[in-house]
């Protein structure tokens, strides 16, 4: 866990993003690193866990992180959160809290809130389109030979 709080404090105090670090860990081995870079790249997705998880999955050639640990400065946001459970590791331990974060001006209490209604009560309308030929393309995929599960 130290390394993850080293980590947010240097993309903290080098001007990357906000006080986020998260380390991706097998067995005895570091296996990536990641602060919080969506100020410095214009990526609202460069979140201290999401940017871990990716070079977590470049350095092990994978898309599962199924015997990895992770360990992040903060309690996960709902982006993370979901990016953490499709790549699958077997723990995540964090600091801070999320009412740690809402209190320096991180709060993603509105997300947890929004995904508790019903979609067509949320405050960003989502309107399906093209239902037709999308399902098309998901109805291809399921019957694909060749396709690598996940």
């Amino acid at each position: 866990m130290t390394m993850a709080v080293e980590q947010s404090r240097y993309g903290m105090e080098n001007g990357f993003g906000g006080p986020f670090g998260c380390i991706v860990v097998k067995g005895d081995e570091v296996i990536a690193t990641g602060f919080n870079k969506v100020a410095s790249t214009n990526d609202p997705t460069a979140h201290a866990e999401v940017v871990a998880i990716r070079n977590a999955c470049a350095a092990l050639n994978t898309f599962q992180l199924t015997d990895c640990e992770i360990y992040t400065s903060c309690e996960p946001c709902p982006m993370c959160l979901g990016a953490i459970y499709w790549a699958r590791p077997k723990i995540v331990y964090y600091a801070n809290s999320k009412v740690d974060a809402a209190a320096i001006g991180f709060d993603d209490q509105f997300i947890y809130e929004e995904l508790a209604i019903p979609m067509h009560e949320r405050q960003l309308p989502m309107v399906p389109i093209f239902v037709d030929d999308a399902i098309c393309v998901f109805n291809d995929w399921h019957t694909k030979e060749d396709k690598t599960k996940y």
